[in-house]
C-alpha cells in the first residue's frame, strides 16, 4: 500500500475540486482549493519526498479557452519531477508519447479506451503500440447506480454501461499496468471513503490499484488498509494542509514511512 499524492489542474491552476460538479460547459466547477503555488511547486514537493506514481490530472477539455494554460501548467509538473508522476486527461494514441517524453512515467487513460459508449481493445491495443504497456494506466472511475459502479467518462460527466468490478480487472490488466479508480460520488467532498468500493476493489489481485476519493484521515487510511488487504494505494486530496485540508502532509508521508 503506497500514498500517490495529485496535482489536479483546472483552468491552469492547480486545485481542488468537488468531483462530481465538474462541468465543461464555462469551465466551471465548485471549489475546495486554489493554489497560489504553480505545479511544478507540488511536483518538487513529492520529488524531494521520494514519492513516486502521483497523478497530474488535465481537467479541460481540449479546444476550451483554458486547455494551453492547464496544458502548460501540466508540462511544468512533469518537468520538475521527469519519471515520476503519471498524468492523464484527455489522454489518446497520438499524444500519449509526447508526454512520456517530456517527463511522465506512464499515461492515464479513461475517455478514449470507450467507442460508441462501450469499452473498446482495438483503441487499447493502439495505446500499447504507441507507449508500451508498462506505460499505461487505466483509469476507471466510478459513479455508484443500483446495478452496481458506472465507469465514467469524459471528466466523469458520461455515465457509461460498464460495471467496474474485478472480473473486469482481470479482463483488462494485459493492456496496462496499473489501474486509476476515483469514487466520484465523494471525490472532494471530504466525507469518508467509499468502503463498499474499496472491498470490491480488494477482490482483484493483478496489477496496481490506486484509490481516490473521500480519504480525510488517518482512521480512513487504515480502512482503506484493513477493507484493502494492504493491496490499495491511495489519493489523499482536500484533506491534505497543502491543499487547504486539516491533514499534514508530512505526517501522511511519515506514517507512511513507518509502514514500510
Amino acid at each position: 500500500m503506497e500514498f500517490r499524492p495529485c496535482i489536479d489542474i483546472h483552468n491552469g491552476k492547480v486545485k481542488q475540486i468537488v468531483g462530481s460538479t465538474l462541468n465543461d460547459e464555462g469551465d466551471s466547477a465548485v471549489e475546495n482549493f486554489v493554489s497560489h503555488w504553480g505545479s511544478s511547486y507540488f511536483a518538487t514537493l513529492y520529488r524531494d519526498n521520494g514519492i513516486k506514481g502521483g497523478h497530474v490530472i488535465l481537467l479541460n477539455k481540449a479546444g476550451s479557452p483554458f486547455f494551453e494554460d492547464t496544458y502548460n501548467c501540466a508540462l511544468e509538473a512533469l518537468k520538475a519531477y521527469p519519471g515520476g508522476l503519471q498524468i492523464g486527461g484527455g489522454i489518446n494514441d497520438t499524444n500519449a508519447a509526447g508526454f512520456i517524453e517530456a517527463g511522465a512515467s506512464h499515461v492515464i487513460v479513461t475517455s478514449y479506451l470507450f467507442e460508441n459508449g462501450r469499452l473498446s481493445r482495438d483503441r487499447m491495443k493502439k495505446l500499447e503500440s504507441a507507449v508500451g504497456r508498462k506505460c499505461i494506466v487505466f483509469d476507471l472511475s466510478c459513479i455508484k447506480r443500483e446495478d452496481g459502479y458506472h465507469i465514467a467518462t469524459d471528466r466523469w460527466q458520461t455515465v457509461t454501461d460498464e460495471i467496474l468490478n474485478a472480473g473486469l480487472l482481470e479482463e483488462l490488466d494485459d493492456y496496462c499496468d496499473e489501474f486509476l479508480i476515483h469514487a466520484v460520488d465523494v471525490e472532494g467532498k471530504n466525507s469518508g471513503i467509499e468502503k463498499e468500493l474499496v472491498e470490491m476493489l480488494a477482490g482483484y489481485e493483478g496489477n496496481a490499484v490506486t484509490y481516490a476519493g473521500g480519504v480525510r484521515s488517518f482512521e480512513d487510511i487504515e480502512v482503506l488498509r484493513t477493507s484493502g488487504k494492504s493491496r490499495i494505494n491511495f489519493t489523499i486530496g482536500s484533506a491534505l494542509d497543502i491543499f487547504g485540508g486539516n491533514l499534514k502532509f508530512e505526517e501522511v508521508v511519515s506514517y507512511m514511512k513507518k509502514d514500510r
